[in-house]
């Protein structure tokens, strides 16, 4: 049998055709190879097996995003909480043209189940927040101490922005709404609320409180 060039795009495409046809995954990687004249080999090249290739779409949209937003020119001069935004946009316009795909690959009922095809992603979009310098303060922090709860806080203000992510991808799965015009909404609105809770003026006046602390400390 005369089998077709693939590379990772390519799988996904076919796999995706197929579960969406079918609503369940092929019986096993021999079949679906033969069925489509891919070479085993040249799967394996690419994934291990079919829940592999189930992780990757959320990662493969969220890196198309990535890419798009990379082409526009002003995006470099955003601020951000703009590029958040920027982000959020093309990244759920990316989910709803496929989203009959991301419906079946979260349609499970428990919790734990849809996190796993998540869990990768959870990488790229921290990396993407921590790029963003969200959690930066002007403090001039002097000791180890201080430093840890800077990192303590910057840890928190990542967990933040990611359970927020999380909020609106379910949202989003039970949108209703005419062209998912609340998912938009409830997207302007919760980075906006996750902005207001990362002002660092309160932090910065605990830290200020406990460098007085260390110092008197140090010298009695």
């Amino acid at each position: 049998m005369e089998h077709i060039t693939v590379d990772k795009k390519t799988i996904l495409k076919i796999y995706s055709d197929f579960v969406l046809r079918n609503n369940h995954a092929p019986k096993n990687v021999y079949s679906f190879c033969e069925d489509n004249k891919i070479a085993e080999n040249d799967f394996y090249i690419f994934f291990a097996n079919f829940e592999q290739i189930e992780k990757e779409y959320l990662i493969y949209f969220f890196e198309e995003s990535l890419l798009l937003l990379a082409d526009d020119d002003q995006f470099a001069e955003m601020n951000s909480k703009t590029k958040l935004l920027s982000l959020y946009y093309t990244y759920f316009e990316q989910l709803t043209m496929n989203r009959s795909l991301i419906s079946y690959l979260l349609h499970h009922k428990k919790p734990l189940e849809n996190l796993k095809k998540i869990s990768k992603l959870r990488t790229l979009f921290i990396d993407f927040v921590k790029s963003l310098d969200i959690a930066a303060t002007n403090l001039d922090l002097e000791n180890t101490s201080l430093e840890k709860i800077k990192k303590l806080k910057n840890k928190g203000i990542e967990e933040l922005f990611w359970n927020n992510f999380l909020l609106t991808l379910k949202f989003w799965m039970d949108d209703t709404s005419s062209s998912f015009e609340k998912t938009d909404i409830f997207i302007e609105k919760s980075v906006e609320a996750s902005f207001e809770l990362v002002n660092t003026k309160p932090l910065e006046k605990l830290l200020d409180f406990g460098k007085f602390i260390w110092k008197e400390k140090v010298r009695n």
